[in-house]
């Protein structure tokens, strides 16, 4: 294999960039290679936010896309193509201070300094991303923008002021990005045909080092899938990443998902939601909270904004992970997963896509296309819980689902999913079963939760207990039947101690095709 350069736009120039493994991650080049100390390592895993870093790219519209993300688990050749932005090009030329940095200052936002990197460019993405003269951000904003840092010193107050004092554009006159200038220099790097890198071994020559592969069209893929059969499939390394930083494993061959044009789409019909493999969680969900206003709690909570704009709806569901959160959702409203070998398709129900503890029906060159969501009935009645610890950024003691359609007062169908209580994300059938033809009142509830313990035998761990758990899915049956019975629901506001601004949630940013 002929290996190509890395070529990504960082302070001001394209740079070229050979001899790093593959799996390098964008952390280490920053503080170990270029010396740009300023961004952090902290947990080496996407939780604590000190190594965020903002990265640019080429929309569908050829317009520049600015999302916040993890430095330390996004692998170095995923920047071919991009822009990279730290804490060090906040600066201007002549010293002074970005508003943001400023903000920071005036409102005491920092103390000891290794967050506040991180902090300062989750903040400036926001700031870029909130169109001038707008008005300030609303709180939810904020918080959605800051979810992904941790506070270790001055608690959250000072930043959330920041945040919002930064727009104070008669305090603190507007410094923008020159983005003609970005999308000139990212229009020069861009590629036509696959990316190819491989790093040299010890002996000077490129063979016996992992390679990684970038193709930018989903025939390009299909064909370098088939070939490569045993490579790992790499699209946010929200998840993949952690095997490198964590358990120090060798990755292999990587084939990188995250150019392929065709699977960054999101396309609606008259029945259909259909959502490309790569397209980021964060797009994806807006596209499903579209459709299901439902969602936007699960939205908010899954992960933190950083992972939701690196990862993707197609690897969360590929992973198999049981704990993984859009599984349960997408079981309940009866969604496909479309499987792809080379030029063939074939079409799954999701419930039957997991065959085992992170084991799936994907046979040798086959891998997820794409997640097709049945577009909403006038009569369903749809709700997802998350029960954790933390609200922000924590793994699901226990994630509910509930889908009923109700005809002349019976209910025609259930449909009942959880992860985080079984091996793998599991629908209720038992309990599905209880549901089935009878009326939609308290007694038809109590026996469907009965029927939970037939349908889940939790395990314990270090998030709940399997007494516990159980109990919990028993819990959210019945709260999602006070909150959808005919007689007197309760209001979100009775049940949940939280309020959410669904139309303050951002728009999808993925390329999307309407009727």
């Amino acid at each position: 294999m002929t290996t190509q350069t890395i070529r990504f736009y960082h302070q001001g120039t394209v740079r070229e960039i050979s001899g790093a493994p593959a799996s390098r991650t964008v952390l280490q080049h920053l503080r170990e290679d270029l010396r740009c100390t300023g961004t952090k390592e902290g947990c080496a895993e996407g939780d604590c936010g000190a190594c965020t870093v903002v990265v640019g790219e080429l929309d569908s519209r050829g317009q520049l896309a600015l999302k916040a993300v993890n430095a330390c688990i996004q692998f170095l050749p995923t920047l071919d193509g991009k822009a990279l932005f730290t804490v060090e090009d906040l600066r201007a030329a002549s010293g002074t201070l970005h508003p943001v940095q400023e903000a920071l200052v005036d409102c005491h936002g920092s103390q000891c300094g290794f967050c506040t990197p991180g902090f300062a460019m989750s903040m400036w993405a926001l700031y870029e991303n909130h169109p001038a003269g707008a008005g300030l951000p609303t709180r939810d904003e904020i918080n959605t923008a800051l979810s992904g840092n941790l506070c270790r010193c001055t608690g959250y107050r000072p930043i959330v002021e920041a945040s919002q004092k930064m727009f104070d554009e008669q305090q603190y006159p507007r410094v923008a990005l020159d983005r003609a200038a970005v999308v000139e220099a990212l229009q020069s790097i861009q590629r036509n045909d696959t990316f190819k890198y491989r790093a040299p071994d010890t002996r000077g020559t490129d063979y016996g080092t992992p390679a990684f592969y970038a193709p930018v069209t989903l025939d390009a893929f299909a064909a370098l899938r088939a070939q490569h059969p045993h490579a790992r499939l790499l699209a946010g390394s929200t998840d993949v990443g952690l095997w490198v930083t964590k358990q120090f494993r060798d990755l292999g061959d990587i084939l990188y998902i995250g150019n392929v044009t065709e699977l960054k789409t999101i396309e609606r019909d008259a029945q259909t939601l259909t959502i490309g493999a790569a397209v980021s969680l964060e797009d994806a969900y807006a596209a499903l909270t579209a459709d299901y206003p439902e969602l936007a709690e699960l939205w908010t909570r899954f992960a933190s904004l950083p992972i939701r704009n690196a990862g993707t709806l197609g690897g969360n569901v590929a992973n198999g992970s049981p704990i993984g959160d859009s599984m349960p959702a997408l079981m309940a409203l009866n969604a496909l997963v479309v499987l792809q070998r080379e030029r063939k398709t074939r079409t799954l129900p999701l419930d039957a896509f997991y065959v085992g503890y992170q084991k799936t029906a994907l046979e040798p060159g086959e891998f997820v296309a794409a997640i097709r969501v049945p577009r909403p009935a006038p009569d369903l009645r749809f709700r997802t819980y998350k029960v954790a610890k933390r609200y922000d950024q924590d793994i699901s003691a226990v994630c509910g689902a509930f889908a009923l359609r109700i005809v002349d007062g019976a209910i025609a169908d259930a449909r009942i999913a959880f992860g985080g209580v079984a091996a793998t994300p599991k629908r209720a059938q038992h309990a599905e079963a209880a549901l089935k033809g009878a009326a939609w009142d308290a007694a038809t509830t109590q026996r469907a939760m009965d029927a939970l313990a037939a349908d889940y035998q939790p395990l314990t761990d270090m998030r709940a207990t399997s007494a516990y758990r159980l109990k919990v899915a028993r819990n959210l049956l019945w709260r999602f039947h006070l909150e959808t019975r005919d007689a007197n629901p309760l209001a979100l506001c009775d049940v949940n101690a939280f309020a959410f601004d669904t139309a303050a949630m951002p728009a999808a940013g993925a390329q999307e095709q309407r009727p």
